[in-house]
């Protein structure tokens, strides 16, 4: 991806000591070039320093209190484009996470998450871990593809991790979503589905030290079951 012409690139560099308002001001011109380009390595990683570095950080201490946790961290598995046969994943019985996971690449006609990202330490690899993820959170939470869909993911992601940038995109989004009106949805819907979603995430346990690797034979409905709290509950 081309750089954007409109944003000096010496903008994007975080100052030491910067303000909670030069941090959000820095994250809104990034929310703008990382999409399209989220495998960005510049990008992605500036925008962990802008909002999320201490909540990556306390991801790994909660990480490191779990067996899967600990091997997650220390065998550092990849669900990057490169390191996944989709082809493979496609014979899988239908139902199986993996034959989904690849039908829903094939159906919305979109790659896996790359990145050229060096991976120097463990908040490097969780910060990436949890962007490979998202995709499959997708499968497992049962939220669409649209945008309503995507900021229920965030809103979900944002309860369970409590990840900054979720936060941010769920505000940006509704404000979007009341400017706009073109989803659809009534404001008190609307509303009312965020705030299950995020309902949902607290009450789910911790996504992030999930072997997806080791589930790809598994039915989809059998991982939600194991991975999200059910979201007629929240309702």
């Amino acid at each position: 991806m081309q750089a954007n012409p409109t944003i000096d690139p010496k903008t994007l560099i975080l100052p030491e000591n910067a303000s909670l308002f030069t941090r959000l001001s820095l994250s809104l011109k990034l929310l703008k070039l990382v999409k399209g380009d989220e495998g960005n390595p510049v990008y992605g990683q500036t925008l962990n320093a802008c909002l999320d570095y201490n909540v990556y950080a306390s991801l790994i201490q909660k990480l490191h209190r779990s067996e899967d946790g600990r091997r997650l961290l220390s065998q550092r598995p990849s669900l990057q484009s490169k390191d996944l046969d989709l082809d493979a994943l496609g014979r899988l019985p239908e139902g199986t996470l993996g034959h989904e996971f690849a039908r829903y690449f094939r159906d919305n006609k979109i790659s896996p998450f790359a990145t050229t990202l060096e991976l120097k330490n463990d908040l490097d690899y969780i910060s990436k871990r949890y962007r490979e993820t998202h995709d499959l959170l997708h499968l497992v939470t049962g939220y669409g593809t649209d945008v309503i869909g995507e900021i229920e993911l965030q809103a979900y992601v944002l309860g369970n991790l409590g990840i900054r940038t979720a936060m941010l995109i769920v505000l940006l989004g509704t404000f979007q979503q009341i400017k706009d009106r073109q989803s659809g949805v009534v404001h008190s819907e609307y509303v009312k589905r965020i705030w299950a979603a995020y309902r949902r995430g607290r009450a789910s346990p911790l996504f992030l030290d999930f072997w997806f690797e080791n589930h790809w034979e598994s039915p989809v409905t059998k991982v939600s079951a194991r991975l999200c709290a059910p979201a007629k509950l929240m309702n």
